[in-house]
């Protein structure tokens, strides 16, 4: 297996991300929810007023997982359970489709025609640069979205994708989109909830893999289950006691999946980490993901 699923079904993706302290009601989300479930939108600016709330509490807290050395290592522990690779940066240009009722899967941390990041992405790269392959798909990009049809799609789009990945500004776009969606708000939340770098990670991982959902399958439904039998560390609790909660509900929404139910980037890569006490994620790193074995010095 050469990467596994990043969402299961249909999900929410999350533009504005409220954030409060040891508070296990998700965010708001004000994006397009893709298929049938349409989430209520915030008023305006209440997400900014709501990161302006915890922006010197998380200022004062250690780099963690935002130091780029640390981020890089990220990166590269995603790509290894995404696509069995350690060079993240290769992935730019991969498209396909997996199987997994999400439509077309590419980039860096696979965007999804189903699941409505990836149009975030494209509409992102169009506005900074009107003249690319991609924008004249944006219409069938937003008729799909929440499908895995690929009707307006082929057979053109996949072509036009790995033209678009030669471009320096679109896997910029790549980047600022994985970030804005994935990467800082798991790991603005991890910190909130007073876990270190590894912690840090499990959220950011995991996020990825389940997307930003409210359901139990969803990043923020496993959180809510894991806090329901754990306090978190800024509640409290042991961070470790909670990490491992976390994993054991993350785990089992893998294992409730139909297709993709592989779970070794928690069963020999995170939970190694967490059960050797590493919980800053130092280096060197050694695990395995599909029995491959990984390394970082």
């Amino acid at each position: 297996m050469t990467r596994v699923v990043l969402f299961g079904a249909p999900i929410a993706i999350a533009l504005s991300i409220l954030f409060s302290g040891g508070d296990s009601e998700p965010p708001t989300i004000t994006g397009q929810a893709s298929g049938a479930e349409q989430a209520d939108e915030e008023e305006p600016g209440a997400a900014g007023q709501a990161d302006d709330e915890h922006a010197e509490e998380i200022a004062a807290l250690p780099a963690g997982l935002a130091e780029p050395g640390m981020k890089e290592t990220a990166s590269r522990l995603v790509s290894s359970a995404e696509a069995s690779t350690l060079d993240w940066r290769s992935r730019y240009g991969a498209i396909e489709d997996v199987g997994d009722g999400t439509g077309y899967t590419a980039g860096i941390i696979g965007f999804c025609s189903g699941t409505n990041d990836m149009l975030q992405l494209v509409e992102a790269y169009t506005g900074k640069d009107a003249d690319n392959p991609l924008a004249a798909y944006l219409p069938a990009l937003r008729a799909v979205d929440g499908t895995d049809s690929h009707e307006g799609l082929d057979p053109g789009f996949t072509e036009a994708w790995r033209e678009a990945a030669k471009d320096p500004v679109f896997r910029e776009a790549q980047d600022e989109t994985r970030d804005r969606l994935y990467f800082d708000p798991a790991v603005r939340l991890a910190k909130l909830d007073g876990l270190g770098t590894l912690g840090q990670f499990v959220y950011y991982d995991a996020m990825v893999l389940h997307g930003p959902g409210v359901g139990a399958d969803g990043f923020y439904g496993i959180r809510d289950a894991a806090m329901a039998s754990a306090d978190t560390a800024a509640e409290g609790g042991d961070e470790t006691a909670y990490l491992d909660a976390f994993l054991d509900r993350s785990r089992s929404a893998i294992k409730a999946r139909k297709v993709q139910r592989d779970t070794t980037r928690i069963d020999t890569a995170q939970r190694v980490f967490l059960r050797a006490g590493n919980l800053a994620l130092d280096g060197p790193l050694v695990w395995q993901v599909y029995g491959e074995t990984f390394r970082i010095p």
